[in-house]
């Protein structure tokens, strides 16, 4: 198991990813296309944002990106793992190299909004919900959450 930096070859692989991991809680196949938009990792997406990969046996199976929100905030983007690896440990393999990669920064602290599933797995790490945003979905929300570092 390895964690590296994404490259731009990478970005259907994170997309399919981002996707499959999508529709493990069980949104329909039409619900993942209406979100394709927002599921959709781009080559300028990896240019432009902190992208990290896990790879096991040579293969893909999660990853996590950021960004500079300023010089003291860091909104964690996205934090996905395929399906068959979710509920093993991988998540928590991303979180731990995200959070140790931070923390030799003066960051102070991580934002996310969180698929509302993810929301206790989020919680472990100490992120806290500190409010909530309508997504697509009428009545449907999704947590806010912050971590201070």
């Amino acid at each position: 198991m390895i964690i590296e930096k994404a490259t731009i070859k990478d970005h259907e692989i994170l997309t399919q990813i981002t996707k499959k991991s999508k529709a493990y809680w069980g949104y329909s196949n039409e619900q993942i296309e209406n979100w394709s938009e927002f599921l959709t990792v781009t080559k300028e997406y990896i240019e432009t944002k902190c992208v990290y990969n896990l790879f096991v046996e040579d293969k893909i199976v999660g990853y996590y990106s950021f960004f500079y929100k300023s010089e003291k905030t860091i909104i964690l983007d996205n934090l996905f793992v395929l399906p068959d690896f979710i509920g093993k440990g991988f998540g928590k393999v991303l979180m731990d190299d995200f959070l140790v990669r931070i923390k030799s920064s003066d960051i102070q602290k991580v934002i996310l909004d969180s698929e509302p599933n993810a929301e206790e797995f989020y919680s472990k790490f100490g992120f806290i919900k500190t409010g909530q945003i309508q997504t697509a979905i009428k009545d449907r929300y999704m947590p806010i959450m912050e971590l201070q570092i």
